[in-house]
């Protein structure tokens, strides 16, 4: 059962066109998810849906329980997620409205965030220095910029993404900061999620939709609320149009390094390895402790 996960961010509570459609209730190790779990197909291809934030955006980013969202999405046979998140743009060429396909992130968040499913009882330490999946990228790539032609809408290959804690949008001092570090785009979400899914060997991407500048930029003054507002709703329904594109043209089989992340990142002897951790993570470790 090989299946599609896609993660809405701010806006993307709801995707229209999932046809066959069942809401699932997934029990994890380590609680519940955001929210049921929508299942059914797109172009004939089964997929799995999960709004971030919870229907009605009820979730803040530092309190999203990240590891029962990507246990459940594992629980269900996703083999794929895209993540698609509102974000901030840290330079002039990334304009409002421009989608990003981000292939590096930087963690500014807290310890209260909880970014592995192996904090007790087995230690494992995953290969990370390419954070999202190549294959899923250069095809979200692709397909995002073939569909932007037509909804003319400009796609940007690669770029890093700062991982901040917020609630609260950074301050002047720190959107600075930021870009003299040579950050692309600014979010409150991703890099939990992307750490996660490797560890669950799930391939990740990140489809990041521009709203705004940030508050570095000289006219950000006189942007409003509602400006920024509009443009979540405009980069929701051309994400979704970039979506319905990269299901459609997606391999049905991996053959990238996503799928055996843990090969031999397991360092914990295994008879070590208490047997209710074991039976826990048993569908991501499982193929591993015999």
């Amino acid at each position: 059962m090989s299946r599609i996960g896609i993660i809405g961010g701010s806006g993307l509570d709801k995707m229209e066109g999932i046809r066959n459609v069942k809401e699932i209730e997934v029990d994890t190790p380590f609680g519940d998810p955001s929210d049921k779990l929508i299942v059914g197909t797109i172009e004939e291809r089964e997929v799995v849906f999960l709004p971030r934030h919870g229907v009605g955006h009820r979730i803040s980013p530092s309190e999203v329980n990240y590891r029962a969202n990507i246990f459940a999405m594992k629980k269900l046979g996703v083999e794929r997620i895209i993540s698609v998140t509102a974000c901030g743009s840290l330079k002039e060429e990334l304009r409002p409205l421009d989608f990003v396909v981000v292939d590096q992130y930087v963690d500014r968040t807290n310890q209260a965030r909880k970014m592995t499913f192996f904090d007790s009882g087995v230690v494992v330490h995953i290969s990370f220095s390419h954070p999202v999946c190549p294959q899923l990228s250069e095809l979200l790539y692709d397909s995002g910029y073939e569909a932007g032609k037509s909804l003319r809408i400009k796609m940007h290959k690669g770029g890093t993404y700062i991982n901040m804690e917020g609630p609260a949008f950074s301050t002047l001092a720190e959107s600075n900061l930021y870009r003299s570090w040579g950050m692309d785009v600014i979010g409150m979400t991703n890099m939990p999620e992307a750490k996660l899914a490797r560890e669950a060997e799930i391939c990740y991407s990140t489809l990041a939709c521009v709203t705004d500048y940030d508050c570095w930029h000289p006219e950000y003054e006189k942007i409003t609320v509602d400006m920024v507002i509009n443009n979540l709703h405009k980069n929701i329904e051309n994400a979704k149009k970039i979506l319905y594109a990269v299901i459609k043209n997606l391999p049905k089989k991996r053959n990238c390094a996503c799928k055996d992340a843990l090969k031999y990142a397991i360092i914990t002897d295994r008879k070590a390895i208490p047997a209710k951790v074991k039976k826990d993570l048993d569908i991501i470790i499982g193929k591993y402790i015999k």
